[in-house]
């Protein structure tokens, strides 16, 4: 427990409860922010929670003056106690999220202010590598997954679909964004223009094999209009992601494939592949569309780990 220095005059916030104001932030996240149920009650439970620390750290519940005069060693302390208690780092992460929210509010409503906070570093979660499929799954996938289709148009979709997940590195949103008119041609060799993260436009290079897919699907769609959805459901509407989805996973519970068998499992394969085989990584920045190479580069770790199996296996005095 530390204790509070003594003031001459009164401190902004001296005698008003905290409690009432973290009351009145839950309030404004409710009806003006119209946060989800859900948010709102783990956010006000995140900020009750750090409250409940401050009367046992300082010896007395807090005003708001006690929350503008916190250092930055009360914050940490509070962060502490929280790992100490076993709390893992996202869920830190989170409460000090809901924070640093509460004292923006204060500083707008209340005019109390404390610039300790945003010194605070977040706690730094494991970093979990990509999970890719071997070339022999994702193939797997990318020809037979149609085989379940309930007719021969839906199994040439899903066979189209998957094909461009694992052919090109997509996402599926950006797979069930594409409009017919976007959808790569047999004989027409230019990349494809895919709308990324943040309306960043690039360009990906299409193998004959995902154009000759997307064609044999282009045949039997129903309406092949140039501003039709390339990927339709049984409604006629866009697909589902949900639906695109239901379809790998009883694709792969029916093959035995591993759990983390997944769209951006296809996109995760498409990229440690590349990379086993000598691409470039900022090639394969480009082709992915990431922002930063940083992001792209936890292929590396993952294509080092593959090595480093394949050498316990191979090598002759590896056990």
């Amino acid at each position: 427990m530390r204790e509070t220095p003594d003031t001459a005059s009164p401190a902004p916030g001296k005698g008003r409860n905290a409690e009432a104001a973290r009351a009145a932030w839950c309030a404004w996240l409710a009806d003006e922010r119209r946060a989800a149920p859900a948010t709102l009650a783990a956010y006000g439970q995140d900020v009750a929670g750090f409250l409940g620390f401050l009367t046992r750290h300082l010896g007395a519940e807090p005003d708001l003056a006690a929350l503008a005069a916190l250092r930055l060693a009360d914050f940490r302390a509070w962060l502490a106690e929280a790992a100490g208690a076993g709390i893992g780092a996202a869920s830190r992460g989170r409460r000090l999220s809901a924070l640093r929210g509460f004292f923006r509010f204060l500083a707008r409503r209340e005019g109390v202010e404390n610039s300790q906070i945003a010194l605070l570093a977040g706690p730094r979660g494991k970093r979990h590598l990509p999970r890719a499929l071997s070339e022999r799954q994702a193939l797997l996938i990318a020809d037979e997954i149609g085989e379940a289709a309930p007719d021969m148009a839906f199994e040439t979709r899903d066979v189209a679909l998957f094909s461009l997940l694992y052919g090109c590195g997509l996402r599926i949103s950006e797979a069930l964004g594409l409009n017919c008119a976007a959808a790569p041609r047999p004989g027409n060799e230019a990349p494809m223009k895919i709308l990324g993260k943040r309306a960043k436009e690039r360009l990906v290079p299409v193998l004959p094999a995902v154009r000759d897919a997307v064609a044999a699907w282009l045949a039997r769609h129903p309406c092949p209009a140039p501003a039709a959805p390339l990927f339709i459901g049984a409604r006629g509407r866009r697909l589902n992601p949900g639906v695109a989805q239901r379809i790998l996973r009883d694709f792969r519970r029916r093959r035995g494939l591993p759990e983390h068998a997944t769209p951006h499992a296809l996109r995760h394969s498409f990229a440690t592949h590349l990379l086993g085989s000598g691409a470039d990584l900022r090639v394969i920045q480009e082709l992915l569309g990431h922002a930063s190479l940083a992001s792209t580069e936890r292929y590396t770790a993952v294509d080092a780990n593959a090595l480093l199996a394949v050498w316990r296996r191979a090598h002759p005095r590896s056990g």
